[in-house]
């Protein structure tokens, strides 16, 4: 019986993805699709999760007046258990074999994300809290390179395909 890491994207059962660009309207698309799966639907979790972290960072801020930094631990841990759940489920196909493997890939996913948490939070730091910069700007800035540094991350050491 032929292993599911083995099997190529056409031959997987399609997901909820696969499906939408089957309808006449995207069709167009499909070849695109699926030569370029994975950042694609990286870039649009990523992407959910960019706003929903600026949502939250200028909510937070807005109506509880937190220090900025705890603000932003707080955007932080929403958004990583909401990453770590699409990431594993859509994007890089993260099944594992058995509740060990299941928590080495948390942890090694956790800790990228809590690296690339210190980094923001440096960045934070100094431009935001020492410099006085607006926090917006400096925030997209910082969630820039946090969502470029978050992708090679999981791509190289969480999910990478087994051999």
């Amino acid at each position: 019986m032929e292993n599911e890491e083995t099997k190529t994207l056409e031959e997987k059962k399609p997901d909820i993805f696969d499906r939408i660009m089957t309808l006449p309207i995207l069709r167009i698309f499909e070849p695109f699709y699926k030569a370029h799966k994975m950042p694609l639907l990286y870039l649009f979790f990523g992407g959910t999760a960019f706003f929903l972290n600026l949502f939250l960072f200028y909510a937070i801020g807005r109506f509880l007046k937190i220090n900025p930094l705890v603000n932003n631990v707080i955007c932080w841990v929403v958004c990583v258990l909401y990453q770590f759940w699409t990431n594993r489920t859509w994007v890089f196909d993260g099944k594992t074999e058995g509740a060990l493997d299941f928590v080495k890939q948390m942890l090694l996913f956790f800790g990228g994300r809590l690296f690339t948490l210190f980094l923001e939070e440096a960045i934070i730091a100094v431009f935001i809290t020492w410099l006085k910069l607006p926090e917006m700007p400096v925030k997209l800035a910082a969630q820039v390179i946090v969502i470029v540094l978050n992708y090679v991350i999981s791509k190289v050491f969480v999910f990478k395909e087994k051999k």
